[in-house]
């Protein structure tokens, strides 16, 4: 029987079966934190549904990790046989261990572009028009190992300001995911705070993908009552990684169910990747190789 393994992420640690029997009876999707379990999961009950009889396995568990560390440390463990990934959670991966995964698909914008950005966000009621308004304030960032919500404002505000990021906010913050850092700008514990979007589309729908559409699909935001202050330049769309050790049969119909996805379950498709696309394309390592450098620059791996 399918299943979904809901507890702590050291269940993961629990899985005892060698690599190639595991990937060819159970398949294991690590999902990102930064949004409630119970969405995550309700989000990715397709995949459960769909996988098995497509690329020939008998179970699919889900395992929704804390942070975004978590994911990470499943795919360098080899607990886990698929994630999607930013940028920089990627190079974190590739940085400790290049072989443990394969990047093979990102997703297209709608308008062609496989990039997004980072946008800041702080409440329209707060007099905070611009990125200047900002100076002495509270800057909320979503999470360490986060492209949009750390790596890139950590290294772009920095060129943008002409001073270091600590010298110009009075204070900085991790809030717990992309989710959580929206809503701590909403309840006015942080002045503004960066999050994920693609920044293409209508800004009172909440653009058409990423955490800001996210949350105005589910009713926790409302665009109306903030304001985007900035917008980073554009960064690669993050990764879907496999394990690099994965049977290359159920790699290869893993790779033809998630390259159709779009056209033979578009609900599905749109639920696992929170908005509207044009669907995914092949990607590699090099795609990625400016993160990489970027990461490495800043904090090492």
């Amino acid at each position: 029987m399918n299943a979904i393994r809901t507890g702590l992420w050291s269940a993961v640690a629990v899985v005892a079966m060698s690599s190639t029997a595991m990937a060819l009876d159970t398949f294991r999707v690590g999902i990102l934190g930064g949004e409630n379990e119970a969405d995550r999961l309700r989000n990715n009950q397709c995949l459960i549904d769909l996988l098995p009889e497509a690329i020939g396995v008998n179970n699919v568990q889900l395992f929704p990790a804390a942070d975004y560390d978590g994911v990470i440390q499943g795919l360098l463990g080899g607990t886990l046989d698929y994630a999607e990934l930013g940028a920089s959670g990627y190079a974190a991966v590739y940085l400790q261990d290049p072989e443990a995964v394969d990047p093979i698909l990102t997703t297209e914008q709608v308008d062609g572009a496989t990039g997004y950005h980072s946008i800041m966000l702080a409440r329209s009621d707060s007099g905070i028009e611009s990125l200047d308004d900002m100076k002495g304030k509270h800057l909320g960032y979503a999470d360490p190992d986060s492209t949009s919500g750390f790596l890139v404002p950590s290294v772009a505000l920095p060129k943008e300001l002409g001073m270091p990021v600590d010298e110009y906010f009075s204070e900085t913050s991790f809030n717990g995911g992309h989710e959580n850092n929206v809503l701590a700008v909403l309840d006015g514990k942080i002045d503004g705070g960066v999050t994920w979007s693609s920044g293409v589309g209508e800004y009172l729908d909440g653009y058409t993908s990423g955490n800001i559409r996210k949350m105005v699909d589910k009713g926790l935001l409302d665009m109306e009552d903030v304001k985007e202050i900035w917008r980073s330049p554009l960064i690669p769309n993050g990764p879907i990684v496999v394990r690099a050790d994965l049977d290359e049969d159920v790699r290869a119909k893993f790779k033809d169910f998630m390259l159709s996805l779009p056209e033979t379950n578009p609900d599905c498709f749109s639920a696992i990747q929170g908005g509207t696309y044009n669907g995914f394309v092949e990607v590699d390592h090099s795609f990625y190789e400016t993160i990489v450098d970027a990461r490495k620059a800043k904090i090492g791996g």
